[in-house]
């Protein structure tokens, strides 16, 4: 504590930049104890924290798996040593544990398999953000400075003014929580303080002292400090404070997860204490406290009864939780005033017959412990109302247990519970609420008792159910597979408001439901209803009816001024609503009929007039024309409008215009050609998404103040009208899948400052693709913003990973949390790309990546998590002969699904208590499920990433599942939480089949999920496959490239290699690192104008030679035939850079670099180059290549060997003029082509965190313009005769075998480029 309190109080002191290398240098383990460590299974090394060091480096300790904490000690002359897990607290070790062994059981149960990763992953020293080690007691920083009021340095002394022993000496004080701390100046960073309790002591001016006050503490051994401040404005301030401090009386102390081994001192002079709070640390309570009330003590590691709590008799509350107790102490009896006695979350399997002697306790907590009957000593409680036994091992319920208890709440879930006892129904009145969900019931009987109000029965398998309703208020029995038959309820309740049956796979509605007097909730939903009763719609008490997922083809014709506010009958089969529907509902205030087969919609009003106050139309997925366009305007209140993906061609603009309270408009998927311009009259209107239309003409959204987001992707524009002034609240602009878009220079940078924009990326291949085959695959994802438009998503798409022939895509979800998809989306890859060098096995990589991953975000201090989904397509490059396999790998509610013959196959596995296997081990480890079925009540995942603090519970372990692709394969889905809670995997298949372009399906999906209700965050990445029976087989053969031609690899210039960052000493540029987060979501503002925005260059390409490249490349064919025409190019990145970011020549924005606030892209061509660090510069390494072998039979690069950015120039000059043009499209938009989608990035292996390669980038022409001619040149293409055809055809095929043949080596490089 006093460590903790010096580093809050007192700045951290700065280091050099020598001495912070020295310390990271310190925290590495030397070569040699690396190579011991190594030699053996039993050795490892431990990272140590010294308390003396501020601030603490980590020291690593070499040992092996017998060495003691005490030997450790003896060792490094250190008191005792300390292990703390995930920044919580710290527990002392045992003499005679080992420390070694503590931290390799940690990483087994983390995830690891393999002892050898167990060992290296032991010696990074970032395992400390998971696992701690102290050399005495850690600093608690973190929870001290949020108690700390004020601080400084001043002159003090101690005693009384008139003994001279005492002098006044300079001093660090510190006024924190209710304690005034004392300490040397050179001492504060060690911890060596004094400490005097102010609760009840006094605080005093001293008058013969100019600005000095007098502290003193209270207590019989009450002391003194004089504080002589500098200044009379300090002397008011210090005075204020503690003056409130000692007048305050304290009677609650929080001292939760403080790694307390005693209690403190001070706690005992206060005479008002009466709430204690001592939970996640490691002592027993203290009988000195006499006037405590409540207590608690919860996960203290107790181990035993703490007798001592027995002596405190005002006691009337105390928590007892997760302490390994497997026994009550026979002195519990003597808590005579004990009202609350919390045991849940341990070993208990019998109660002592003292604990019946506690007549006041109305509140037991057994949950989650080992009982196997309800206790018997229970029916001496004469005042206990509430009776906790979840979690246990019932699979009996017999009710004659229940007869003379007094319990109204009995809570038995998470039971083996499958046969229920009956007893008399009169001996059981006194049970108002029963909890049985989760267990194994076929049927339940509660009509047993009598007088029930609230009946839980969630995922049982009941078949029949009875309750007794004359007092019943609610009813929770959905998800109950097996039943086929209503609810039997008699009499029919008068009081009932409540009552979900969803999930049952129910054929009827009982008519009674009609006749309920009070009624106000209805779950009806995901049943296979056919009819809804007739008088249903009539009620005068229902409010919310949700009747989705059923066979419904038509609702009641009757409808009776009812008080229904939100109507949700999405996926039937209605072809129409009630003619009345929205005549008569003068409440209904939300109505979703989205997945049916409606082709008109009821009329609003009879007249002009209307009184309809419905404020939310969601009609997505059906069969609606213009001629439901009109009968919209009656709605004038109508506040979000849904209406994707039905057959609407126009929306007249006078109907628009009456629409003037709308906020909220989708209408995707329809074939607009327009937005009417009356949309300027919704001045509400904050977002507008009408993707996947053929709207040739930007609308006038522009000038709407309130407009945050715009989605106009996979249109047909060509051109946009900007306002001079952007909306100040615009977040969000979506252009991507617009092939005719063009836009200059100015307008995109107008664009720049949107925080998230979306444009097409330039076009790139794939390796089948540039050789003449077909694409392998092609993908397209979308993200969307979820409540108060923040964006908890995060999408990863990497076309050419680590090779041509690889793929890599990923999903995150951080629910609520935007930190944590982001940085899973900068470094996962990265991590991905490191194991496949460590591991073979492709389950063993996905599991180290999200394990290794766990460590990172605890490095980065992330304590919160999120949901991951990760696929990885490789070729095995060992068999040249072999398929593509697909290796998934999710944690969390993130999931993937391949569509095989048209079905889903599941790639995916959702980790929750509902599996046996993952129930079993949380009981393991003591944790408590919570009602909401969350673990510790934090999240209902037990594997996901981040949550390092419910650790051994929840692990990051993914569910890894490997197919091998076939030609049946046809594209996969990988999808957030919310996409699968809205959709279910065989209805997603079956939306997006059809759909020929990735990013047009990916937006399906998320339309689609809103369009059902969904308001979360969502993102969707759909992967469409294009496997061949031979595609397996290499598109062409591997051999070397020949050799540069000497003189231009010293120049630094524009090319598309892996670029690294290197000191710019050496002429070459330095790469700004920058993250994935706007890679995948944004897009180079030069790289656009490059493409859209350029003149075209007739200018003949330079010729240069080829640099060794890897065999299948997919961007650079060896031989080309047919016409022959330049190629839309990319962005470049040029070397002359002028201090203001502009090219030093043509002042244009440099290529390849897109700075969106803040934030800096980087993007340059990796093409198929496989990057392996080496201590040589590249062009060295060149040189030293053996002579290769003809250059259309190209090889991989051998070990060691990199393209360095002025070294990949003269490849990229060469093929940007040489390329063969290509009609297909990208895959962000467009059908069949490979292309970057919406700006993912392929990082190298060897990157950490640090962009270095992205997609195409173009050569810079001498004359300082980019070459993207938004049209082909006509001058560019090689034009054929029809009559010579035939001749021309057998020049170039003679011409091509000429090409194949191997050349003399006394021929220049660029000898093969020779135009036909």
């Amino acid at each position: 504590m006093n460590s903790a309190i010096s580093s809050a109080s007192l700045h951290t002191r700065s280091l050099d930049r020598k001495t912070l290398l020295r310390h990271r240098q310190n925290m590495q383990l030397q070569p040699s104890d690396r190579e011991w460590v190594r030699g053996d299974l039993h050795r490892g090394s431990i990272h140590v924290h010294d308390k003396l060091t501020s601030p603490s480096y980590p020291r690593p300790v070499v040992c092996t798996m017998d060495t003691t904490a005490g030997e450790m000690a003896l060792r490094d002359t250190s008191p005792t040593l300390y292990v703390q897990l995930h920044g919580e607290a710290a527990r002392r070790l045992g003499q005679d544990e080992r420390p070694l062994q503590i931290q390799n059981d940690f990483l087994f149960k983390l995830g690891f398999k393999d002892p050898w990763r167990v060992q290296e992953e032991g010696m990074n020293a970032e395992l400390g953000s998971l696992l701690r080690f102290y050399a005495g007691k850690q600093p608690l920083c973190s929870m001290i400075s949020e108690r700390v009021q004020l601080s400084g340095t001043y002159n003090v002394r101690k005693g009384k003014l008139q003994l001279p022993v005492n002098r006044w000496t300079r001093r660090q004080v510190i006024l924190c929580g209710t304690c005034l701390i004392v300490s040397s100046v050179k001492d504060s960073h060690t911890g060596k303080m004094h400490i005097l309790p102010l609760i009840g002591g006094k605080v005093e001016e001293v008058k013969k002292h100019s600005h000095c006050l007098a502290f003193s503490s209270a207590g019989p051994q009450s002391q003194t400090y004089y504080v002589s401040f500098d200044s009379f404005t300090e002397h008011l301030r210090w005075h204020r404070h503690a003056a409130k401090m000692v007048s305050q009386r304290i009677n609650s102390v929080d001292l939760s997860c403080c790694s307390l081994e005693q209690l403190p001192p001070n706690l005992f002079y206060s005479q008002d204490l009466t709430h204690l709070n001592l939970k996640h640390n490691f002592l027993p309570t203290d009988h000195r406290l006499h006037q405590l009330q409540s207590l608690n003590l919860s996960n203290n590691q107790l181990g035993q009864f703490p007798v001592a709590i027995c002596d405190i008799p005002t006691l009337t509350e105390v928590n007892l939780s997760c302490n390994y107790l497997t026994n009550v102490g026979q002195a519990v009896g003597s808590m005579t005033n004990l009202q609350t006695f919390l045991l849940d979350g341990n070993c208990l399997s019998e109660l002592p017959s003292e604990l019946g002697s506690l007549q006041r306790l109305g509140y037991l907590g057994l949950s989650f412990n080992q009982f196997t009957h309800v206790p018997q000593v229970l029916e001496r409680l004469a005042s206990m109302e509430r009776l906790c036994m979840a979690g246990n091992s019932l699979d009996t319920l017999v009710l004659q247990s229940f007869r003379l208890l007094r319990v109204k709440h009995v809570d038995l879930r998470l039971n083996k519970i499958r046969v229920v006892v009956p007893d008399e129904p009169d001996l059981l009145r006194h049970v108002t609420q029963l909890d049985v969900r989760d267990n194994g019931l076929e049927e339940l009987d509660a009509s047993l008792f009598p007088r029930l109000e609230v009946l839980h029965c969630e995922r049982n398998h009941i078949a029949t159910l009875k309750v007794k309703g004359s007092m019943l208020k609610a009813v929770y029995a959905q998800n109950n597979g097996g039943s086929a038959s209503p609810v039997r309820v008699s009499p029919v309740p008068s009081t009932l408001t409540y009552m979900d049956i969803s999930r049952n796979r129910m054929e009827a509605i009982p008519e009674w439901l009609c006749e309920i007097k009070k009624l106000e909730v209805l779950d009806i939903s995901h049943n296979l209803v056919t009819e809804l009763p007739a008088r249903l719609l009539c009620s005068s008490s229902l409010r919310k009816l949700s009747a989705g997922h059923n066979h419904l083809q038509k609702l009641p014709e009757r409808v009776e001024r009812p008080l229904l506010e939100v109507l949700d009958v999405q996926h039937n089969q209605l072809a129409e609503l009630p003619c009345n529907l929205f005549l008569k509902s003068d409440s209904l205030r939300c109505l979703n009929a989205s997945a049916n087969k409606l082709e008109h919609l009821p009329p609003s009003s009879l007249s002009e007039e209307s009184n309809s106050v419905l404020q939310e139309l969601y009609l997505t997925n059906n069969r609606l024309t213009d001629k439901c366009v009109p009968l919209l305007t009656g709605h004038t209140h109508l506040r979000v409008l849904h209406m994707a993906y039905n057959y609407l061609h126009t929306f007249p603009a006078s109907k628009m215009a009456k629409l003037e309270e709308l906020e909220e408009l989708d209408l995707s998927g329809n074939r607009l050609k327009t937005v009417p311009t009356t949309i300027m009259n919704l001045r509400r209107m904050h977002t507008l998404i009408a993707h996947s239309n053929t709207i040739e003409v930007f609308p006038e959204v522009m000038q709407l103040m309130e407009m945050k987001c715009v989605d106009l992707s996979c249109n047909e524009l060509s051109e946009i009208s900007l306002p001079e002034n952007l909306p100040p609240k615009l977040q969000e602009l979506d252009l991507t899948g617009n092939p005719r878009l063009n836009l200059d220079h100015n307008t995109l940078e107008h664009l720049n400052n949107i925080r998230c924009f979306r444009i097409d990326p330039p076009p790139t291949f794939s390796a089948n693709e540039a050789s003449g085959g077909p694409a392998v695959w092609s993908h397209g994802y979308t993200e969307a913003s979820g409540v108060k438009n923040k964006l908890c998503v995060a999408a990863l798409s990497v076309n050419s990973f680590c090779g041509s022939r690889e793929a890599l895509y990923g999903v995150f979800d951080g629910e609520r949390n935007v930190e944590v998809p982001y940085l899973l989306q900068c470094t996962m890859n990265d991590v991905l790309a490191e194991e496949l060098h460590k591991t073979k096995s492709e389950e063993e990589h996905m599991t180290n990546t999200f394990l290794v991953m766990q460590r990172k975000l605890g490095t980065a201090g992330q304590k919160l998590g999120g949901s991951a989904a990760l696929c990885h397509i490789r070729h095995d490059p060992t068999d040249p002969g072999g398929c593509f396999t697909l290796t998934a790998a999710n944690v969390g509610k993130c999931q993937a699904i391949l569509c095989r013959d048209g079905k889903p196959l599941p790639l995916s596995l959702l980790h929750n208590v509902g599996l046996e296997e993952e129930y079993r081990r949380i009981r393991q480890h003591n944790a408590i499920i919570t009602e909401d079925n969350k673990v510790n009540g934090v999240t209902d995942s037990t594997r996901i990433m981040g949550y390092s603090f419910l650790y051994p519970a929840v692990i990051p372990r993914p569910y890894v599942s490997k197919v091998t692709l076939t030609p049946q394969d046809e594209f996969f889905i990988l999808g957030s939480r919310g996409l699968w809670d809205s959709l279910s995997q065989s209805e997603a298949v079956e939306a997006v089949r059809n759909v020929p372009d990735g990013l047009a399906a990916a937006k399906k999906l998320c339309t689609l999920a809103q369009g059902y209700g969904c308001t979360d965050s969502l993102c969707a990445v759909v992967v469409q496959l294009s496997v061949s029976e031979d595609c397996c087989s290499c598109c062409c053969s591997d051999a070397p490239q020949p050799p540069p031609s000497p003189g231009l690899g010293g120049y630094p210039s524009s090319g598309g290699s892996s670029i690294k960052e290197r000191p710019s000493g050496d002429g070459s540029l330095p790469v700004p690192p920058s993250s994935c987060s706007e890679i995948s979501s944004e897009i180079s503002t030069s790289e656009m104008s490059s493409e859209v925005g350029s003149t075209a260059s007739s200018d003949e390409p330079p010729q240069s030679s080829l640099l060794p490249a890897r065999g299948c490349c997919a961007l650079h064919p060896a031989c080309l035939s047919g016409s022959f025409q330049r190629q839309l190019s990319s962005a470049t990145f040029s070397s002359a850079l002028s201090d203001n970011g502009l090219d030093s020549e043509d002042e244009e924005p440099i290529a390849g670099v897109f700075s969106n606030g803040s934030r800096v892209e980087v993007e340059a061509d990796i093409h198929c180059l496989r990057a392996e660090a080496s201590s040589s510069s590249g062009w060295e390494r060149l040189l030293a290549l053996p002579p290769p072998p003809p250059p259309c039979t190209p090889e991989p690069l051998e070990e060691g060997v990199e393209l360095t950015l002025g070294e990949a120039e003269t490849r990229e000059q060469r093929e940007d003029g040489w390329s063969v043009g290509s009609d297909r499209k990208g895959d962000d938009g467009k059908t069949l082509g490979k292309r970057r989608g919406n700006g993912s990035v392929a990082p190298q292996e060897k990157s950490h965190n640090l962009i270095e390669v992205a997609a195409d980038a173009p050569s810079k022409k001498g004359g300082g313009y980019f070459t993207a001619p938004a049209q082909p040149d006509p001058d560019d293409q090689f034009i054929i005769p029809p009559e010579l055809e035939e001749e021309v055809k057998e020049i170039m095929k003679q011409h091509q075998q000429k090409q194949q043949k191997a050349p003399s080596p006394d021929q220049p490089a660029d000898y093969y480029d020779t135009p036909l």
